[in-house]
């Protein structure tokens, strides 16, 4: 049994108000987070993104792992590497980066001064921050308004989640956490 409705995302509180129900995405089967069992040498409490099968794992005592399906960078745009949450957010903020201002200025360009959380925010419901020592990687783990773009290689480098998984994650997942990206 899933942890989640298997047929429809139910957006509840402050999402349900977001999105209305002209927003229901029927989440597929294949979509859905479950408990599975992984490999040995994985900590308990950590985080690791395996891009080949588009998986978010946070890893369980007793060699389990709650897996997420996930987007992540396209091919140039993602970088493996060890991180840390350093920050989380509720509804962020989003602006983009210069680099995605030089590369897409029809899309990102009218956006450089920042836009608020909430609406078609790209960050959608949560964030988490990932930093290398003290440095924003300016990756995050973060939500989507589009869960219809989850399993596939879309983003600007972050790894995006269904809103109701990356709400699940956030509330799981504590500030310091180490997150790997394979």
């Amino acid at each position: 049994m899933s942890l989640f409705d298997r047929r429809k995302l139910l957006l509840t509180g402050a999402a349900a108000a977001f999105a209305g129900p002209a927003f229901a995405y029927e989440v597929p089967e294949d979509l859905q987070p479950r408990i599975v069992e992984i490999k040995d040498g994985f900590r308990a409490g950590e985080i690791h993104v395996d891009p080949g099968q588009f998986a978010l794992y946070w890893t369980l005592p007793d060699g389990k792992a709650l897996r997420y399906s996930v987007g992540i960078g396209t091919q140039e745009r993602y970088h493996s590497g060890t991180f840390r949450i350093r920050r989380k957010a509720e509804w962020p903020s989003w602006t983009p980066t210069p680099a995605m201002i030089r590369r897409e200025p029809e899309l990102y360009k009218q956006h450089a001064g920042g836009m608020k959380g909430g609406g078609i925010n790209p960050l959608g419901a949560r964030a988490l921050y990932l930093y290398k020592g003290d440095r924003d990687t300016y990756l995050r783990i973060h939500g989507t308004p589009k869960p219809q773009t989850v399993a596939a290689r879309v983003s600007n480098g972050c790894v995006r989640m269904i809103n109701e998984h990356v709400i699940d994650l956030y509330n799981r997942v504590p500030t310091g956490t180490r997150v790997v990206l394979h």
